[in-house]
């Protein structure tokens, strides 16, 4: 992990790398899409509107997955001070806040048919809308830390409140069991998928597609934020040489 500290390797393996995901990435996403959208059958119950899982699970997906990433790189700050982490929490904040809203806003779309309701505030729907302000919360409090601290390491309480926002992880994973919900219960488990395979494939590529997308959007704002920071940093050394 110490190996990539220095963002020289650590810009050698990422500027490759990000084409090529977001490439594959848009490719899987546009077949399953097309797949699911136009080879694939309605759902026996709830006909057409169920199609919408295939952009709705992902982003469900990554907006759970990006805040355990920003967890990580939380703990990665406090215990070793890992030079990238900061950056690389920073770079999953803002894709995150957008595949949670995404979530929530595809929801509310397959709900209103659904159920006959836009919102409910049930189990699932309301612990990812806490997962949507715990991002805005992070993208807030990190705000400032660009300028003061160069864009590097996470303060204490910023990197502090990454790894206790995991707490709301495991809550939404199993709000659907924990509580009487009118949200659907879990469709896919370690012990198999209660969706008909005919279903399923599809998802699997929008699944893979957006999470290779997903990362190629950190890998660029990784990308961006590092370049930031040189430039700061040699308009400082400019200022202090001029000074």
């Amino acid at each position: 992990m110490h190996a990539y500290a220095n963002p020289t390797r650590f810009l050698a393996i990422a500027r490759p790398l990000t084409p090529w995901l977001t490439g594959l990435g848009l490719l899987l996403i546009l077949i399953g899409c097309v797949a699911g959208l136009t080879m694939v059958p309605g759902d026996y119950k709830q006909g057409e509107t169920a199609r919408i899982l295939y952009v709705h699970v992902p982003a469900a997906w990554l907006g759970m997955g990006g805040w355990t990433s920003l967890a990580i790189a939380g703990l990665v700050q406090l215990v070793w001070r890992h030079p990238l982490s900061g950056i690389a929490a920073r770079a999953v904040a803002v894709p995150g806040m957008m595949f949670t809203a995404l979530c929530l806003i595809t929801g509310s779309i397959w709900g209103k048919p659904t159920w006959g309701t836009w919102w409910e505030w049930d189990g699932r729907m309301t612990s990812m809308l806490v997962l949507l302000f715990l991002y805005a919360g992070f993208i807030a409090l990190t705000a400032g830390e660009d300028a003061q601290r160069g864009g590097g390491s996470l303060s204490r309480g910023a990197a502090i409140y990454a790894v206790v926002g995991a707490v709301n992880i495991p809550i939404i994973n199993r709000s659907v069991v924990w509580w009487n919900s009118l949200h659907q219960g879990p469709s896919i488990t370690l012990g198999g998928s209660s969706i008909d395979g005919a279903l399923l494939w599809p998802l699997g590529l929008t699944l893979l597609g957006f999470s290779l997308l997903f990362g190629a959007i950190v890998l660029m704002r990784m990308r961006a934020i590092i370049a930031e920071n040189r430039v700061a940093a040699r308009m400082r050394r400019l200022a202090d040489e001029e000074g």
